[in-house]
């Protein structure tokens, strides 16, 4: 069994004691591919040393819209660069949250809007992060034609009328741990109408860690558990679930 584990974040000092251990972890867990996401002026390095010193680790790199207020002339070239870059398969996280109160509305969406440009003229997929910001999103991503080159809803959360206009769009739905919470039905509904071609799965470690571990540290073996979960819910076993994930990631992001 393959699993792909498509937004993780490995660099994160949650992992400095054990980086290497939690790696081994997943590829024991059967998770075969991983993205890690770079976000900022921090850990856009940090992405791309983990994707150059692992042939099995990826990377996005963007600007999250909670660090926007931080990007500085010369960052949007720094993050063109990379994307040249062979182990680069995405810009993100980038998108909009209107839950911490860090960045000024009017320069998330600058921000989002300059990045979903090069995403267009770099022909890149995106990955957005999406906190209680569900219209505006869905509207920036139109106006900004973003159907071009599409991506992934990261950790969806949003409604099913929502989804629909996401997968109108040509964007695949990535789910996490809260899929596996018991009180989490909007989600698990979401999900069970997600076409099988568009579904994707995702850790987000060490955030959003699943059930039976919540409020623990995730790790991307946990992907497995959201797999679990996933099939469950889709109703067929748990290798049809993790091939076809699997294949749909490879096929987002280009990889061979």
């Amino acid at each position: 069994m393959r699993l792909f584990d498509t937004h993780t974040h490995l660099d994160a000092p949650q992992f400095d004691e054990d980086r290497a251990e939690v790696i081994a972890r997943a590829l024991e867990a059967g998770v075969s591919k991983m993205i890690n996401i770079g976000f900022n002026r921090e850990t856009i390095p940090t992405t791309m040393k983990l994707a150059e010193t692992y042939d099995y680790i990826y990377a996005a790199v963007g600007w999250h819209p909670v660090d926007a207020i931080d990007m500085k002339e010369g960052d949007m070239d720094w993050i063109a660069s990379l994307c040249s870059h062979k182990k680069v398969v995405a810009i993100g996280e980038i998108g909009l949250d209107y839950y911490w109160d860090t960045s000024p509305k009017e320069v998330q969406h600058e921000v989002f809007r300059k990045q979903i440009g090069l995403a267009r003229e770099l022909k890149m997929p995106i990955c957005i992060h999406n906190r209680d910001a569900h219209e505006d999103v869905v509207r920036i991503l139109r106006e900004e034609k973003a159907n071009e080159i599409g991506g992934v809803m990261h950790s969806f959360s949003g409604s099913w009328e929502t989804a629909k206009m996401c997968l109108d769009l040509g964007f695949h739905l990535s789910f996490g741990g809260p899929v596996t919470f018991k009180n989490a039905r909007v989600p698990k509904e979401v999900l069970a109408q997600t076409p099988m071609d568009r579904l994707l799965i995702e850790t987000d470690s060490p955030y959003l860690t699943p059930h039976p571990f919540r409020g623990k540290r995730n790790e991307s073996a946990y992907v497995k558990l959201v797999a679990e979960a996933a099939a469950e819910i889709k109703g067929i076993d748990l290798q049809e679930l993790a091939e076809i994930t699997y294949a749909n990631a490879l096929e987002r992001f280009g990889i061979v």
